[in-house]
């Protein structure tokens, strides 16, 4: 029966009878009872698993109205619930297992959408009083509970009008995490951005032409305009691969060229733009990140001298900048060496690291990175782009397209220790997260230049300076990565044989073995749907408390696993676990090869290593000889308001005794202050324990 005929046979149909006039719905209002509202649920149920007798349909709704008023309910008001519970017996005892099982699905996916639309009244109130703290990076301004209201309504909206049964369920449930939701349809995560092109040729915000710059105050200020005016078109990280080299560029191209005192201003102007200029509605500044310290020419080693210099210096007051990420390539040959022509930057890099706490060190010449010589770029968050099976294996016009995430503990939770059914399950899951990251590829590829209009107008991406405004951005946006993340190593290590891979070697090994099979299925996904699938170590911040709070209800509280309120980070040894640095650094670099999205690792201090450079360059160098891709180092770092002085304190000021502290920690890659932290990430912060300068090779 085809739509129409099914159209003419309801219009024309003798109506079902009922004794009872009216029925209760769930908010407690009593209605008019329709029993063709059955009819259409049950002939939905039934087409979607191939019926097309309405006939039929109108059958089974009068035998459940019957039945109905044989159980009493004749001169009683039903409920929904009591009416819905009858269709689901009526369908199995008539043998229509298969539309019963449709129905209860369509019924299932009703009630989610009816409890998310509470849940998402909740949200709100909860929001007005306090912002969310998913992210450590928003504030809490009239600007920033509206951006938080707006995310929690299109998070609603996706998971129940837009996802799939299945990927909404995984997600709904805690077996994985589609991270970004409320972005679903609408734009991409991140990108590493040629500096170079658009200073070259300009650019326009939408108000007008930025011609390029003749002054390297100007690039400087353009290129903070570059970076926000592009965060407003994405909804993670913006990053300059090569910074030292581009505005070395700048600096050769000038007619006049400028003095280091003018090159030094125009660093510390960029610095102070990013930490000041708002974006995303007001709500927090770009997360930006400059990868920098192989150039080395005269131009670009003023550069990355100035803006080492005017971070040691700090804001107005001397405070520690937050942004951007700092990112200093470490590479032999080019200043990893005494006798290489930048080695002075690099022994800057690591005093301003022991003052600020960045930057964080890269290394080119780790196993993974050399093959493309200084190419590789990473961004605070750990984020890595290179390899590119649809064009040049460069990191500028390029970044991940969207990233999900596995919850591994619930898989060693659900296998009971079993490690063959837990590689089973992994695989399953895995194979619905690829499958999930190729429904939003999909649906992002329906974006068109116009949907971006500084990303793809603009022509930032790799490729779109072929498109016009109207096309696909399908084929451009082959160039960037599909990540699939994971969370809770340790816990699922612990799950499986009652160690994590700190304590233990086999647990180690174990946990390696995982990792690596992933990262094969990931390749294994690359080359079956030739799109750069790839691995990462996910930056967990309001995931870390979500998965393990879920995980408790389930299961209980479970030693070692559901015992905390968060689960540890990708791959990273636990926090609360005291050992040696240099262990921690050899067990953690073991797997930075595996994870081909992105990878980091920490140590921990006990204050902040002002006089002690040399311990800081023993724990590079120790990276760098652990095969570490990306890492750097933490401590506590606070500073006095009042005063500016610094230093590790407790409740107030040792030197003016103002109770008006700032406290900054890093959280997933980036600094913040601790009273950004959300539950979760405060408790881990509170366990978070000193390595230890002793033991392991140095």
């Amino acid at each position: 029966m085809n739509d129409g005929a099914a159209t003419v046979k309801k219009e024309n149909r003798t109506p079902i009878p009922s004794k009872f006039p009216e029925i209760r719905k769930r908010d407690g209002r009593v209605v008019s009872f329709d029993p063709d509202k059955i009819t259409d649920a049950i002939f939905k149920a039934a087409r979607a698993v191939g019926g097309s007798d309405r006939d039929i349909a109108e059958n089974l709704t009068r035998q459940v109205v019957k039945s109905l008023e044989e159980k009493g309910q004749n001169g009683v008001i039903p409920s929904v619930e009591e009416v819905q519970d009858e269709v689901e017996v009526t369908l199995i005892e008539n043998g229509h297992a298969r539309t019963a099982k449709a129905y209860i699905l369509y019924r299932d996916r009703r009630t989610r959408i009816r409890d998310g639309k509470s849940e998402l009244m909740d949200v709100v109130k909860d929001i007005l009083i306090e912002t969310s703290r998913e992210n450590a990076n928003v504030s809490n301004s009239p600007s920033a509970k509206m951006l938080q209201i707006a995310t929690a309504a299109s998070k609603q909206y996706y998971l129940s009008n837009l996802l799939p049964e299945e990927y909404a369920r995984a997600h709904d449930e805690g077996s994985m995490h589609i991270h970004d939701l409320d972005y679903y349809s609408k734009t991409l995560n991140c990108l590493q951005i040629d500096l170079s092109r658009m200073l070259k040729e300009g650019f326009n915000t939408g108000y007008g032409y930025i011609r390029p710059p003749k002054r390297i105050a100007s690039a400087a200020a353009q290129a903070a305009i570059i970076l926000q005016s592009n965060q407003n078109d994405m909804f993670g990280g913006q990053s300059f691969p090569h910074f030292d080299r581009s505005m070395g560029e700048v600096i050769r191209d000038l007619k006049k060229l400028p003095d280091y005192e003018e090159i030094y201003q125009a660093m510390e102007g960029l610095i102070y733009n990013l930490n000041t200029m708002h974006s995303r509605a007001g709500a927090q500044v770009p997360f930006s990140s400059i990868n920098f310290g192989t150039d080395t020419t005269a131009e670009g080693r003023m550069v990355t001298q100035a803006v080492l210099e005017a971070f040691m210096r700090g804001l107005g007051r001397g405070e520690s900048p937050i942004f951007p990420n700092l990112v200093f390539r470490v590479k032999k040959g080019i200043n990893f060496d005494e006798n290489d022509p930048n080695y002075d930057l690099f022994k800057l890099a690591i005093e301003v690291a022991s003052r600020r706490m960045n930057p964080t060190f890269s290394f080119m010449d780790s196993t993974f990175n050399r093959e493309y010589g200084d190419e590789v770029s990473y961004m605070g968050c750990r984020t890595r782009v290179i390899a590119n099976r649809h064009g040049p294996e460069v990191s500028a016009g390029r970044g991940n397209i969207a990233p999900v995430t596995l919850n591994l503990p619930r898989l060693a939770l659900e296998c009971r220790g079993q490690q063959d059914q837990f590689f089973i399950q992994l695989d399953r899951l895995m194979r619905t997260a690829a499958r999930q990251l190729l429904h939003r590829f999909e649906v992002l590829s329906r974006l068109r230049v116009r949907d971006l209009p500084f990303l793809m107008g603009q022509k930032l991406y790799m490729d779109s300076d072929q498109l016009a405004p109207e096309e696909s951005i399908r084929e451009v946006i082959k160039h960037g990565t599909l990540a699939i993340g994971f969370i809770g190593l340790a816990e699922t290590l612990h799950a499986l044989i009652g160690k994590h891979h700190g304590e233990d070697a086999e647990a180690l090994e174990l946990g390696l073995k995982i990792v690596e099979h992933m990262r094969r299925r990931s390749d294994s996904y690359a080359e079956e749907y030739d799109l750069n699938f790839a691995i990462v170590a996910t930056p967990a911040e309001g995931l870390a408390g979500r998965f393990v709070a879920m995980d408790k209800e389930r299961y209980g509280t479970r030693p070692g696993v559901t015992d905390k309120d968060y689960y540890s980070n990708s791959f990273h040894i636990p926090v609360y676990y005291t050992m040696s640095m240099f262990d921690k650094i050899n067990s953690e670099g073991r797997f930075h090869r595996f994870c081909n999205a992105g990878h980091i690792s920490y140590t921990e201090l006990e204050a902040p290593p002002v006089h002690n450079p040399e311990a800081v360059e023993r724990i590079i160098r120790s990276m760098a000889a652990a095969d570490v891709g990306y890492g750097g180092i933490n401590y506590p770092l606070d500073e006095c308001r009042s005063c500016s002085h610094s230093g590790v304190f407790n409740q107030s000021c040792p030197e003016c005794e103002s109770p008006d502290i700032r406290r900054i920690r890093r959280i997933t890659g980036y600094l913040s202050t601790d009273e950004r932290f959300n539950e979760a990430k405060y408790s881990e912060l509170t366990d978070r324990r000193v390595h230890l300068a002793t033991g392991g090779k140095r």
